[in-house]
């Protein structure tokens, strides 16, 4: 009969394998309490804070199973593994190839080597063992994605090529893959091949800022020199834009912090929603006052003034400097359209920090909505904003003011950040079709449908 710590190793293990990590954890800490040196029980709970996305303890806890079970080419692989994750790649090659030696069967062993090989630029081996692992496992679009990369840095066009037309047979329109072969294509010099597959993948996904450039190049190429002018201008339109944005992983994981946050807060569970911003406050602006005012930031999205009122206060008496404060104060009297008070506390937010994005784009709103058109293009477009609302905002702005190329760009951007959004879209093509940009208005309007 089994006892509690076998008990307790087959159900987060089995909880693991169904993807319900969190659960899968607190199982396999319970175990660990009553058993601190389980083999399989430190092995399979740092693949748990792996996939649960904290490879910092995932590392800490492998160590500890490496310690316990210092004989295991498992145990290796997974090191060298978060090694690997961790930007350590030379030591992680050490324990990978150390792994294969010890058991050339071990599962994924020739795409950990690849992946690891690739981050330390050695791109030959990268090419090998990624190779080798495609081989045996034909549809590894892991192994497939380091091994086109691995090519294309070798500028190992057709090969390349071949490998992502690989990809997209398992994975239709996958844009990093689309944007690829475009690229594989413009090397070669199939400049038609390449544009028709960029102007897909722009169908696709009009954000895709490299698109344009390549796609302006392969434009020149065939000699439609205007449309190579427009993606040209566009690209380094999104260019700045994207600039200024938070990367896409930094995106994702602040995402999934707030939409906790925010069912914790429907929940009327509101020390547990501060507790959680707290944990995740990272970075130079980071301070005791600063979940505060992400925490007003969600209240002021739920339409909760009050709540959000509150917390800003709270955040001010923590830190009367505090980033972001009198900038959510200001959006708060723009909602009651005290434009003279929002300008205040935008004013002051500018003045703490004359670049802050948010402050310059919302200063931007004030002076559209006091009908200074000018001052409102000037102040949205240094804020390099990508929300809908503003993009709009700046649009109409230059339009009113006569800058049409700017406007057209602008729209384009507008486009491309809003077109998820069906209200966004058609507000778009109206304020084109008002402004006799009509053809534009066709033109999005088509490549918009889903």
């Amino acid at each position: 009969m089994p006892n509690d710590t076998d008990l307790l190793l087959k159900v987060g293990v089995d909880r693991l394998v169904a993807g319900d990590n969190q659960q899968a954890l607190k199982l396999l800490l319970q175990l660990l309490k009553l058993a601190p040196n389980e083999k399989e029980g430190l092995y399979y709970l740092a693949q748990a804070y792996h996939l649960n996305g904290d490879d910092e303890l995932a590392l800490k806890t492998i160590r500890k199973s490496l310690k316990v079970d210092p004989d295991n080419a498992s145990v290796w692989q997974k090191y060298g593994e978060y090694l690997c994750n961790s930007g350590d790649n030379e030591e992680a090659l050490r324990w990978l190839f150390k792994a294969q030696k010890a058991d050339p069967t071990l599962e994924r062993i020739d795409f950990d080597i690849g992946a690891a090989s690739f981050n330390d630029m050695d791109l030959p081996n990268a090419v090998k063992y990624t190779s080798k692992a495609a081989e045996i496992q034909p549809n590894n679009l892991k192994a497939l994605m380091v091994l086109a990369s691995a090519e294309v840095k070798l500028s190992q066009w057709q090969d390349a090529e071949a490998v992502f037309e690989r990809i997209l047979a398992i994975k239709k329109d996958d844009t990093y893959a689309l944007l690829e072969l475009g690229h594989c294509s413009l090397e070669m010099k199939e400049f038609q091949s390449a544009a028709s597959t960029l102007e897909y993948l722009l169908h696709l996904d009009p954000t895709q800022v490299q698109a344009h450039f390549y796609l302006s190049k392969a434009y020149a190429r065939l000699g439609r020199t205007e449309e190579a002018k427009h993606e040209a201008s566009l690209h380094n339109l999104m260019m700045e834009q994207t600039s200024f944005a938070p990367s896409k992983g930094k995106e994702e994981r602040d995402k999934a912090i707030w939409d906790q946050a925010r069912q914790l807060l429907a929940g009327h569970r509101e020390s547990e929603a501060l507790e959680l911003l707290q944990k995740n406050a990272q970075g130079a602006s980071a301070s005791s006052a600063r979940p505060y005012v992400f925490l007003a930031a969600l209240y002021f999205t739920e339409g909760n003034i009050e709540e959000a009122s509150r917390n800003l206060k709270r955040a001010q008496e923590i830190d009367p400097r505090v980033e972001g404060a009198h900038t959510y104060e200001g959006l708060i009297a723009l909602r009651d359209g005290n434009l003279d008070k929002a300008e205040d506390d935008l004013q002051a937010e500018l003045k703490l920090d004359p670049n802050y994005q948010l402050a310059l784009a919302e200063l931007g709103e004030v002076r559209y909505r006091q009908g200074n058109w000018s001052e409102a293009a000037d102040q949205l477009a240094r804020s390099k904003t990508v929300v809908p609302r503003l993009l709009y905002l700046l649009c109409d702005s230059y339009f009113r003011i006569g800058k049409i190329s700017e406007a057209d760009l602008t729209a384009e951007s507008l486009a491309a950040y809003g077109r998820n959004d069906p209200e966004v879209v058609q507000g778009l093509i109206d304020l084109l079709n008002r402004n006799g940009q009509g053809e534009l208005a066709q033109r999005l309007s088509v490549n918009l449908k889903p």
